[in-house]
């Protein structure tokens, strides 16, 4: 190997994962989603890298390689970040919401390619309450599918993001692949008025907020936090707010842009609306640089 290992990304949203990646000293081959919006947003930021909008559920392991001249367990790292929907602790949590079996489509395409490792991603409810038989048979299914996992949640302000976020990584080895994965050290946390270079403002606030059709978001409840902390999570439907002497006003894209760790010369499409959605659904980059960088570790060894 050279050096700069290769990698597939699945779900691959806007970019965060694939800036990550990037970042990490991996070299991108392809990568897939269903969204037209986060689509034209991933080729705005790397055009070159092959982009297709396609629904995962018709995409074979066959036409992935042939797409980038691979074969059969050639490729260094599959990448996935399935619709996370039906197991967030923010919605409805149905245990049969057809957004939780996308992550039997990674481990079927996990099984056509047979990449050297991989890394999935998903929000913490994956792991509480009703969803805990769905999490214990999508990490059967990946150890089945011939790799040994290890799996962490992970919050992204212990790793370089000015926001308290956590999520459930998967990491596999292919069961050829000598090594051991070891997790990202912990980072001291980033305040959001030191990643904002705030001065005046005086706190933060998730305020309850009526979405375009009227109906109260439960997502925006009326919580202050000091501004020295990180942010609170990022939602995909409107940003919080920032308390600023008698006045208070959202925090806009390009600051929440930078709260999720994207770099100040990121492209987000005219339609801000869908950026803060973009941003809400992303994979933070510094945080999958972090796991990323210790998968490269094992990778080129």
């Amino acid at each position: 190997m050279n050096g700069e290992p290769t990698v597939v990304s699945t779900f691959a949203g806007c970019g965060g994962s694939s800036l990550g990646y990037k970042w990490a000293g991996f070299k991108e081959l392809l990568a897939i989603d269903n969204n037209a919006n986060a689509c034209e947003t991933f080729r705005l930021n790397f055009p070159g890298v092959v982009c297709w909008q396609r629904d995962i559920n018709t995409v074979t392991g066959a036409e992935v390689l042939e797409a980038i001249g691979l074969k059969v367990g050639e490729i260094d790292c599959l990448d996935g970040s399935p619709p996370c929907q039906g197991f967030s602790t923010a919605g409805k949590r149905v245990v049969t919401d057809p957004r939780n079996d996308l992550s039997w489509q990674f481990i079927r395409l996990l099984k056509e390619l047979r990449p050297r490792s991989f890394v999935m991603e998903n929000v913490s409810g994956m792991v509480k309450g009703t969803m805990r038989g769905k999490f214990n048979a999508i990490l059967t299914g990946l150890k089945n599918a011939g790799y040994r996992v290890v799996v962490r949640l992970l919050n992204a302000m212990y790793y370089g993001v000015p926001q308290s976020r956590e999520r459930l990584f998967f990491v596999g080895l292919r069961s050829d692949v000598p090594g051991q994965y070891e997790w990202p050290e912990k980072r001291q946390a980033l305040g959001l008025r030191q990643a904002l270079g705030l001065r005046q403002a005086l706190g933060l606030r998730q305020g309850w907020g009526a979405r375009p059709d009227g109906v109260k978001n439960k997502m925006h409840f009326n919580k202050h936090r000091s501004l020295d902390l990180p942010c609170v999570t990022l939602c995909k439907t409107r940003p919080p707010i920032l308390r600023m002497g008698e006045n208070e006003r959202e925090l806009t894209l390009a600051e929440c842009s930078k709260i999720a760790s994207f770099p100040d010369d990121w492209r987000w499409p005219s339609d801000d609306k869908r950026a803060y959605e973009r941003i809400g659904n992303a994979v933070m980059p510094k945080q999958m640089q972090a796991v990323a960088g210790q998968l490269r570790k094992v990778l080129v060894a």
